[in-house]
């Protein structure tokens, strides 16, 4: 693999990420009802789920599940209805409004967002198709995966971030009293998630 070719990949990256789509959505939203903490464990969540499709994908099995039209699909709507889920519970009735959080809170964050990602089938459906395009069969493809996918999860990180600092200026900004506002709103990003996923 040429610098040209990690550049380029790196360019794809940053742009996809930047993006706005059920992982920015996610943590943005976190953030915005449970404060930056437990927006980056999310993050990290999603980018846990990121690793595990690199993994897929260098092993082969993710264009096994890709082939199959029927577990694609599961996929789509799993991952759609477990967003929505979480949006409308918002809605109805708030998911927490403190400046800080509790490890077994921040474990929740973590574990929702790797759902998110894993169950998101064009992360999928992308790691596939692009991972190929910048493989060098003559050098070591497990050396080029581990590059590549250090990569992609420092860029995931870095964007992420930026949404979770944006997501926390419009919290505290909007203060104390604006909170269940800021929670229809975070709410609302996670049922828009859901709905662009599915669509």
């Amino acid at each position: 693999m040429s610098w040209q070719a990690w550049a380029t990949f790196c360019t794809i990256e940053l742009v996809l990420c930047l993006t706005p789509g059920p992982a920015v959505f996610y943590v943005a939203s976190t953030a915005m009802s449970r404060g930056p903490r437990a927006g980056f464990a999310g993050a990290c969540g999603i980018v846990a789920g990121n690793t595990l499709y690199f993994v897929l994908s260098a092993l082969g099995v993710a264009a096994v599940i890709l082939a199959s039209n029927r577990v694609f699909t599961m996929l789509k709507w799993l991952g759609a209805a477990y967003l929505l889920y979480m949006g409308i519970s918002m809605l109805l009735r708030g998911d927490g409004g403190d400046s800080t959080i509790r490890r077994p809170a921040a474990a929740r964050a973590f574990m929702r967002g790797f759902a998110v990602q894993a169950a998101n089938p064009k992360a999928l459906a992308f790691f596939v198709a692009l991972l190929p395009q910048f493989i060098d069969p003559r050098g070591s493809v497990a050396m080029q995966v581990s590059i590549l996918g250090l990569s992609s999860q420092l860029i995931e990180i870095g964007v992420l971030s930026l949404y979770i600092w944006l997501a926390g200026r419009s919290r505290a900004l909007a203060g104390g009293r604006a909170g269940a506002i800021v929670k229809r709103v975070a709410g609302g990003l996670l049922v828009a998630a859901g709905a662009r996923l599915a669509f």
